[in-house]
């Protein structure tokens, strides 16, 4: 598989990123790494597709958070395929058209 990747990512998975981070040197690494990626700014629309879509997973049995459930959404509505090692994403991909990537 050849061709061209861009990687994007949202204000909120930086932002969660720098809350857990482990001192100085690791939150500039943090900030420089992200630095050169472009941001996802989720809409109202974005906002309210999201909570349908937790909602929709809840019923079916899957629990996942409103930040997760908004970068699936940004992922599925941008057509971008996720990569996470959260199983919780895994889960959630059955009830619905996020991709995942795969090793």
């Amino acid at each position: 598989m050849g061709g061209e990747h861009t990687v994007v990512t949202a204000g909120f998975v930086l932002q969660e990123l720098l809350e857990g981070f482990l001192g100085p040197k690791a939150r500039a690494g943090i900030l420089e790494s992200f630095g050169a990626l472009p941001f996802l700014e989720p809409s109202r629309r974005d906002h309210i597709d999201a909570a349908d879509l937790r909602n929709h997973c809840r019923r079916n049995g899957v629990q996942i958070g409103t930040i997760d459930s908004l970068l699936v959404h940004l992922c599925i509505r941008h057509d971008l395929v996720m990569l996470s090692a959260d199983r919780d994403f895994k889960h959630a991909a059955r009830y619905c058209r996020l991709k995942l990537w795969q090793a």
